[in-house]
């Protein structure tokens, strides 16, 4: 969207307790000819609340015209179903191995999440396209390791598909699945998937929702902004430990490879992606080179 907007337009949608209205413009004007890939997941994706208020941002930043590409993931909901189906899991190094009859479980789950996403979308008015292994595959993976079963790697990304549908004012909503040899359906990482996908699209912000802050230093204090050098002595050091090692290895992945920022933010405070994109003090830790 290249024309000014109104602020009159502006206020039929904007939230009471988002950034400051009147430099609304200015951020629509930076991002504009931007992509911005969102990674919605974690522990997050449970609460109705915090899903409704994520829904409500989203709608707002694409009334406004801006290119947002949503990348969810899943992993409580499917363990939650798993549970219900009395279908134990196990882990390596924090990735679920997936047999065929968790991937069936995995596929099903992840699918009707996103569908969810695209419907409550639509109910406030906001244009959206799924994007999964049933529909519009967009994601080709190689296995990661065998003894992980099903759980791919992106190998190949068709990010005509995901244009279309921005260039139609539709926003991507992007399941974690992908297809390898034979159409066998994958799971993927959704930190992985999404940084994957922002890369290709050379986009100007990954934005990775999750229920920490951001990245904390050795007294626990919120890091606003990091280089990836920075990063890696975090690593080093131990201060940064345990599942928020490969998450931070994604986002400088991502940043090493011509996506301009990754974010780190808490997506239970309402909010917390207008706060990132339309102020300049953001939300949650900024990693850039």
């Amino acid at each position: 969207m290249s024309k000014e907007i109104s602020l009159d337009y502006i206020k039929k949608f904007w939230p009471e307790k988002a950034p400051d209205i009147n430099v609304v413009q200015k951020y629509v004007s930076k991002y504009e000819k931007e992509k911005i890939v969102i990674k919605y997941g974690g522990n997050v994706l449970i609460d109705r609340k915090v899903f409704n208020n994520f829904i409500a941002d989203i709608d707002v930043i694409n009334k406004l015209g801006l290119s947002i590409v949503v990348v969810h993931g899943g992993g409580p909901r499917i363990k939650r179903e798993l549970d219900k189906k009395k279908i134990v899991s196990k882990f390596i190094n924090g990735l679920r191995v997936t047999d065929k009859n968790i991937i069936d479980t995995v596929e099903e789950v992840l699918i009707d999440f996103n569908n969810d996403i695209v419907n409550s979308l639509k109910k406030l008015g906001s244009e959206a396209a799924s994007f999964h292994t049933k529909i519009d595959n967009i994601i080709e993976v190689e296995p990661e390791r065998e003894e992980l079963g099903f759980v791919g790697i992106p190998e190949k990304i068709n990010t005509n598909l995901i244009e279309d549908a921005l260039s139609k004012n539709k926003i991507p909503i992007i399941a974690p699945l992908g297809l390898g040899k034979n159409n066998q359906t994958f799971n993927i990482n959704g930190d992985t998937a999404a940084s994957a996908i922002a890369k290709k699209l050379k986009a100007r912000r990954l934005i990775l929702m999750t229920n920490v802050e951001g990245v904390y230093d050795d007294k626990k204090n919120l890091i606003s902004e990091i280089k990836p050098f920075d990063l890696d002595n975090l690593i080093k050091w131990k201060i940064v430990e345990g599942g928020m090692i490969p998450k931070i290895e994604n986002c400088v992945d991502a940043v090493e490879n011509g996506v301009r920022g990754v974010v780190i933010l808490d997506g239970r405070k309402p909010h917390s992606i207008l706060h990132e994109i339309f102020s300049d003090i953001g939300s949650g830790t900024l990693i850039r080179k």
